[in-house]
């Protein structure tokens, strides 16, 4: 692969407050791009001020929506270096997405080269707040300026940068979450384990009925017997039943999240039980209404742990943990965030540094 070659831009944006950054809203002064032809191969990697992106109305992502994407965090630690956490995992997560979906694969050494140049230029962009982060969405898309169902001979690949501030702002609140019985995010065979934009368009409709009811996010069943359960939300679900943690299993349906995979490393380093298996919604819910549901909690990069204090099905509601969170999934985000950002020392090998600050 080519050298990365860096224009910077002439003027640079005024640095954001970090006490009102909003997720998405605020992007910074350089992005990535590279560009795919048959033939040629990926070629010409560099990095470029931040601006608008020229497309034909006829460019197949338009219409056939030929995509996928993945999102990751550079944290600053209290030294000031800025550091990437499972960089690698992304990369390899990213492969499995792009062969899925047939877009030419990207060598994952240099997905996470390109990703760390990035932010090496734009390192001041990297809050230096508690809970603050930069987030770091790669993303590739067909180029083709034509109709026609098939896999695209071109493509971009780019990578953006953004600001945001802590999830938990005001404190780690328990959410409220539906089970959904109508829709379904993906089946097996389907794109349901990788990361494109379709997945997520699909889930929008349950999103919002789930908002109408006053509840905060989606519990996902799967799409053949309809009553497993196989996310929360955008993120994977963890539950402590019983003195043990189960957690779906990845059967080709559920993305397989870094986050996800961090817990479960973390919890059987502590000697905790894990099982990842096939769980109804009903085996969940008459372990609620027994006691034995200690703790349920999502994971994700956006949020780490987002723990659920009240669970609803049909006219059935249940709380756990007294709608608090649980003592497990706090440890949990203790031990994540505090790698993450630098004040925990990193045991497993899972911080890869991107420069001093």
């Amino acid at each position: 692969m080519a050298d990365i070659k860096i224009t910077l831009a002439e003027t640079r944006k005024p640095l954001p407050d970090p006490d009102t950054l909003v997720f998405g809203k605020t992007f910074t002064d350089h992005m990535f791009l590279m560009n795919y032809d048959a033939g040629q191969g990926w070629h010409d990697p560099r990095i470029v001020p931040y601006g608008p992106l020229s497309l034909e109305p006829s460019c197949m992502v338009f219409h056939y929506a030929q995509e996928l994407f993945e999102g990751m965090k550079a944290y600053r630690t209290p030294e000031g270096k800025v550091q990437l956490f499972r960089p690698m995992e992304n990369a390899l997560r990213f492969d499995s997405s792009c062969e899925r979906m047939c877009v030419p694969a990207i060598d994952p050494d240099f997905f996470v080269d390109a990703v760390k140049a990035l932010v090496k230029v734009d390192q001041a962009w990297v809050p230096n707040k508690k809970g603050a982060s930069l987030y770091i969405r790669p993303f590739v898309f067909a180029t083709d300026p034509s109709l026609g169902v098939h896999a695209s001979h071109s493509y971009l690949f780019v990578i953006i940068l953004c600001p945001v501030g802590s999830y938990y702002a005001e404190g780690i609140n328990p959410v409220k979450i539906y089970v959904e019985d109508v829709d379904v995010r993906a089946v097996r065979g389907g794109t349901g384990y990788t990361k494109c934009g379709g997945n997520y368009a699909a889930s929008l409709r349950a999103g919002e009925r789930a908002e109408e009811k006053g509840y905060s996010q989606v519990l996902w069943l799967d799409g053949v017997e309809r009553k497993y359960i196989e996310e929360v939300g955008a993120m994977n679900v963890l539950f402590k039943i019983d003195g043990k943690v189960v957690t779906p299993a990845l059967t080709g349906s559920v993305l397989p999240g870094i986050t996800r995979k961090s817990c479960l490393e973390l919890l059987r380093d502590w000697g905790v039980s894990v099982e990842e298996r096939l769980i109804s919604a009903q085996e969940l819910f008459d372990a609620a209404e027994s006691g034995k549901l200690e703790e349920a909690w999502g994971s994700g990069t956006a949020a780490v742990v987002s723990p659920i204090g009240e669970l609803a099905m049909g006219d059935k509601v249940v709380t756990v943990n007294g709608g608090q969170i649980g003592r497990l999934t706090q440890r949990l985000y203790d031990t994540l965030t505090g790698i993450q950002w630098g004040k925990l020392p990193d045991t497993k090998g899972w911080i890869v540094p991107v420069c001093k600050g």
